[in-house]
């Protein structure tokens, strides 16, 4: 049977995990993952050869239709903000545990995705690890359960998200949570996203991020010295951003990711913007952080209408808020985090708990247990051109992957 959502005792993780390795259905499913290692690479290739950059994942999210479909998934749908999803209805749909890995890559369109394999047996391509890794392991864990016919207690939904990276503000996770129809059905969350096999992230780091557009007259560097500029108040105010004193705990951090104005060095511009991120581990921090940043843009600004010369136009300021990430936990003690901690030690590694942001941000901030898991094997330089991913070890972490989403959903025994 399926098993709650209530802490655990310390025991129970590794009956559950006991109990499922006796079943011959899931036996064979993880060894399906090792058998099949070559065609899993080759799906994981065609996959990130589909461009998806922000808001542009409808090709990749067709193709991961077809292919939910193609393993028998009949219920696979995507949803009106461009979410990919498929049922995999168990015996009763709760507890229903969504699976989950992002379609976006942080790489503009025009991108070149095509992937090769350098001399090391690397794959090489745009987002090949972020989140080509998490949306194999997707297909894989899906096909497993199709091809070894293991009957589930509960249900799992596939779900590969859009809108996860930067600008897309978790934009996915947030519709298939609080506006589609599975809003207020799903008991439990796991995402997949990236490498590895030892971290845990049961922690969502949260984030507040800000274009602030300043405008003025502008006009010529000598004539017109005293009309304010947008560029000086921006100035002004990342020197303020930059005195704040973050802590080390709960981590702070602070990030003018981009400043840009201006026509000429003998201009004084017209208007000025830069892209703000602020992050914290606590919600309290951040929101200290985020009110501090916003009163010195205002002071910032207000400083330089002050000291304006008589008869010049002020300067104008305009705020939007482009990304708000919610922070939050997943306690450790919760059955979900000590499965994955076990299961984790059953294959050979130490789990490692932290802290990120990702799409599990929202199901932790309603509430609803979540963690995001590594797809295995390793990688390096993540959001660059030069991102590469080494599948050796992949089934490893799927094997972590596929007895967390059973030891939750529960396991209808073919003994």
């Amino acid at each position: 049977m399926a098993i709650s959502l209530r802490k655990l005792h310390a025991t129970e993780p590794a009956r559950i995990l006991r109990d499922l390795l006796a079943d011959a259905s899931v036996t064979r499913a993880l060894n399906f993952f090792e058998t099949h290692h070559a065609a899993i690479t080759a799906q994981h290739e065609a996959i990130c050869r589909i461009p998806a950059p922000p808001f542009g994942e409808a090709e990749r999210a067709r193709l991961l239709l077809k292919l939910f479909q193609a393993r028998g998934l009949a219920d696979a749908e995507i949803d009106s903000e461009g979410n990919v999803t498929a049922l995999r209805r168990g015996r009763d749909l709760h507890p229903l545990l969504v699976v989950s890995a992002h379609l976006d890559t942080v790489f503009p369109a025009g991108t070149d995705f095509n992937v090769h394999t350098d001399a090391h047996g690397n794959l090489r391509a745009p987002g090949i690890a972020d989140d080509g890794a998490g949306l194999a392991a997707l297909v894989a864990l899906a096909e497993a359960l199709q091809v070894e016919n293991i009957e589930t207690a509960g249900s799992l939904l596939f779900v590969a998200t859009v809108g996860e990276e930067g600008a897309g503000n978790l934009r996915g996770v947030r519709h298939l949570l609080t506006a589609g129809k599975w809003a207020g059905e799903v008991d439990a969350f796991i995402s997949l996203d990236g490498p590895g096999v030892e971290r845990i992230t049961h922690r969502a780091l949260g984030s507040r991020r800000w274009r602030v557009h300043v405008r003025g007259a502008g006009g010529h560097s000598w004539g017109d010295f005293g009309t304010p500029s947008p560029v000086h108040a921006l100035a002004r105010a990342v020197a303020r951003l930059s005195s704040y004193d973050a802590p080390a705990r709960p981590r702070t951090t602070f990030n003018v990711g981009r400043i840009e104005g201006g026509t000429a060095v003998n201009v004084i511009a017209a208007e000025a913007c830069m892209e703000v991120d602020l992050r914290s581990e606590s919600g309290d921090e951040l929101a200290r952080l985020d009110t501090f940043f916003r009163r010195g843009i205002e002071e910032a600004v207000a400083a330089a209408n002050d000291t304006r010369r008589a008869g010049t136009t002020p300067l104008a300021l305009d705020m939007q808020l482009i990304g708000d990430r919610p922070s939050g936990e997943t306690p450790a003690d919760t059955t979900l985090v000590h499965l994955a901690q076990e299961a984790t030690r059953h294959l050979g590694f130490r789990p490692r708990l932290d802290c990120s942001s990702t799409d599990s941000n929202i199901p932790v901030s309603l509430g609803i247990p979540a963690i995001t898991l590594g797809a295995g094997g390793s990688s390096g330089n993540s959001h660059t051109l030069d991102e590469w991913y080494d599948p050796r070890g992949r089934h490893i972490g799927l094997k972590r992957n596929l007895l967390v989403a059973l030891g939750m959903a529960g396991v209808i025994s073919d003994k």
